[in-house]
């Protein structure tokens, strides 16, 4: 049996240990210093951590014959990737070990601000029996919003259904079939927000969702409902939420999660705020879990076997990857243009290529894009060899098919996606290495270099004297500097597209307004940076 040298850097469960010493002898050190850690990691083949070591590039790169670093846990920014990526060191982490304490804890928070809890055993601890004052909220028959469908939110949909609320859920990259499948039906934010009675995150914390449930979120909101965030701190806008309650907005919220990493004093002082320290993955049974999980896909990695959730891109063949990398870039802005041209749930995702794309080049850049895709809205880690599984998981049909050149361009790639009867395409070519173009947007043509700001309209009068015009006035009144204007070269079902590159991206008050010019059936926008 190969003799492997296990370093451990934090305190992890006797379950996990005992894998580990099956196949290799395993050194727990903890609480050193990056110059003793660098030492100690100098002839170990493996390092497992949780959150309170640092695995920083000098560690890494004093290591000669390491090859994977697992963490016992979601988040790996206690480890620099980018340099283990480098020196080709696998990473990989649990996202799924704690998804059932997660929604458990969920559910706690949820039954504890709907029956003032927390407030009542305080009240009661100073000798005050106050039962009027504590009047409590049945869930039963209530609506559940559920803002993020991934592997937490579903679980708590199950959970929630079990104890008689109705489900309803905001979630653009999960099919329908998949929400009928844990109960919930799907609707926009806005209509998940007026229609439910208790409300509670699972998103992502991205650029997307920074914020995402704010002072308009919560003007949306009943004045009787509660919100539930165990997701990520900002995701709700704090200071909107401390507004929000303190005016009657809304009439609670249960926290575990904060923006910093001291919570908002003024925020948990108030009288209908349940608050926990981050408690979302903390039971003995999580605990096991990753650490079985982390120490099952060290044997994985050190066994010369792939790991079920890797973080970082291992080697690819040379010869592939370096096809790959150029067409990635375009695939990526193929990704994007979706996002703004869809607000609705996917349940399937095709890649069509030609020219020099193989079936095998097809499935890696299909994670290309499904990263991109996803990348803002799910709740779980996601990366280049993960991105199919993570996909399918949440009930989306992945496939990749080889095609026929269009429009006289031999090396084309063509991203189609579906939603029930609803079906989009969009096509992009490589005239160069390295230089792709969108030649496709739903049957027109065009001739789009995918940076930058563009706004897509559909013109129900594609002739009509005077457009340009007026809307390049209602844009100078924004100052908002036009860069280029082209128009498809084909009309589709009578209609045609123009395509406007503008210097930055426009508010929605202003997409409202050029939405309303006379001749237009739609506008989109779309930013590729």
């Amino acid at each position: 049996m190969a003799e492997y040298r296990i370093l451990v850097c934090d305190p992890l469960a006797d379950e996990g240990l005992q894998i580990l010493e099956n196949i290799g002898q395993v050194d727990c050190q903890f609480n050193l210093t990056e110059a003793q850690l660098a030492e100690a990691a100098t002839e170990a083949d493996a390092i497992l951590v949780r959150s309170g070591t640092q695995i920083t590039a000098p560690v890494i790169e004093a290591t000669q014959r390491l090859k994977v670093i697992a963490r016992a846990g979601v988040g790996v920014d206690n480890i620099d990737v980018a340099a283990a990526t480098r020196r080709g060191v696998l990473v990989v982490n649990c996202p799924t070990a704690n998804t059932i304490a997660a929604a458990e804890h969920t559910i706690a928070l949820l039954m504890a601000a709907a029956r003032n809890i927390p407030q009542a055993n305080r009240a009661l601890r100073a000798n005050r029996w106050e039962r009027k004052r504590f009047m409590g909220r049945q869930i039963s028959e209530k609506t559940l919003g559920i803002v993020g469908l991934g592997k937490i939110g579903s679980q708590v949909a199950r959970r929630a259904r079990g104890l008689g609320m109705k489900i309803i859920a905001y979630d653009p990259y999960v099919a329908q079939e998949y929400a009928a499948s844990v109960n919930a039906q799907l609707g926009s934010l806005a209509e998940v927000l007026t229609e439910a009675d208790f409300v509670t995150v699972h998103t992502a914390l991205t650029d997307g969702t920074r914020g995402l449930i704010g002072a308009e979120q919560f003007n949306l909101m009943k004045p009787e409902a509660i919100i539930i965030n165990c997701a990520r701190g900002g995701i709700v806008d704090e200071p909107a939420l401390r507004e929000a309650l303190q005016a009657g907005t809304i009439a609670g919220a249960a926290l575990d999660v904060f923006v910093g990493s001291e919570p908002d004093p003024e925020l948990i002082a108030l009288d209908n705020v349940v608050a926990t320290p981050h408690l979302g993955a903390s039971t003995t049974e999580a605990q096991i879990n990753v650490a079985v999980d982390a120490a099952r896909q060290v044997v994985e990695v050190l066994k010369g076997q792939p790991p079920r959730w890797p973080v970082n891109l291992p080697a690819w063949a040379p010869e592939l990857q370096a096809v790959v990398d150029q067409y990635a870039p375009l695939v990526a802005a193929l990704a994007r243009l979706h996002g703004a041209l869809r607000d609705d749930g996917v349940s399937r995702v095709e890649l069509r290529g030609s020219g020099e794309l193989s079936a095998d080049h097809l499935t890696m850049l299909t994670h290309h894009f499904l990263v991109t895709l996803l990348a803002p809205v799910v709740d779980e880690p996601l990366n280049y060899v993960n991105a199919i599984a993570v996909a399918e998981a949440r009930g989306i049909q992945v496939t990749q098919s080889k095609t026929t050149s269009i429009s006289g361009y031999p090396d084309l790639v063509e991203a189609i996606i579906e939603a029930g009867s609803m079906r989009c395409s969009v096509g992009g070519a490589l005239l160069r290495p390295g230089e792709g173009r969108v030649v496709e947007i739903d049957g027109f043509e065009v001739d789009l270099v995918p940076t930058g700001v563009v706004l897509l309209i559909w013109n129900a009068q594609p002739d009509q004297p005077g457009f340009v015009g007026r809307l390049g006035i209602l844009l100078g009144e924004a100052d908002i500097s036009i860069r280029g204007i082209q128009v498809a070269r084909n009309e589709v079902a009578g209609q045609g597209m123009m395509v406007v590159r503008v210097a930055q991206p426009l508010d929605s008050s202003l997409l409202e307004q050029l939405a309303q010019l006379p001749g237009v059936t739609r506008l989109e926008m779309a930013n590729f940076d």
